[in-house]
């Protein structure tokens, strides 16, 4: 049970992660960013599954070590992943676009806007929870969005978790990346009744 007086630090949650994250990106890549909020729902894990679907995608997930605890997922697409990059990378010597696959300095230049993305989404919710999160490293998946939430949140008690769906756009380049949060409710309710009202 929650204190209905505390339902807005949702809302306020996911827009100063969503902004910290848009903040460092357009920093980061020189891009033009936001993110944009979509929906905010508590929902069955299986249909999160559903939800992501089976086509593959980028995943960068890091693990909340401290409360609330629990994982977060932002999943984007292999032509997002190497726009952002190249975004990033700039003119660098060794820069150039490769066919097949990804590069060493594209892999190297996603990994260092997954650092971004995620530290700047903790950052936010940190703020808003008034209290630190560490976070574990980032880990790269490419594969199905699917197979990503199961090896995240599949053997959990939980039936319920939290789905922050979240869009970064890049403005000129029109980059969807979307992100999801499994919190533990429990840790996240009562870390949330501790901040005076």
């Amino acid at each position: 049970m929650i204190d209905i007086r505390k339902l807005g630090l949702f809302n306020k949650m996911a827009k100063e992660g969503g902004n910290t994250v848009a903040d460092h990106l357009s920093q980061m890549t020189g891009m033009e960013t936001e993110m944009e909020i979509t929906k905010i729902n508590f929902i069955d894990i299986p249909d999160i599954r559903a939800h992501v679907g089976d086509d593959k995608q980028i995943g960068i997930s890091i693990e909340m070590v401290e409360r609330p605890y629990g994982h977060i997922l932002f999943l984007f697409n292999a032509p997002d992943a190497k726009k952002l990059a190249h975004g990033m990378m700039g003119d660098m010597a060794g820069a150039e676009e490769s066919d097949d696959g990804f590069s060493d300095m594209e892999r190297s230049a996603i990994q260092e806007i997954g650092n971004i993305m995620t530290s700047g989404f903790i950052d936010g919710w940190a703020n808003v929870l008034e209290t630190t999160i560490d976070m574990s490293t980032p880990t790269f998946t490419y594969g199905p969005g699917s197979s990503m939430v199961n090896d995240l949140v599949g053997e959990r008690d939980d039936e319920m978790a939290l789905m922050f769906d979240s869009r970064v756009q890049a403005l000129e380049e029109d980059i969807n990346v979307t992100v999801y949060t499994f919190p533990e409710l429990q840790e996240l309710v009562s870390l949330m009744q501790e901040i005076e009202p």
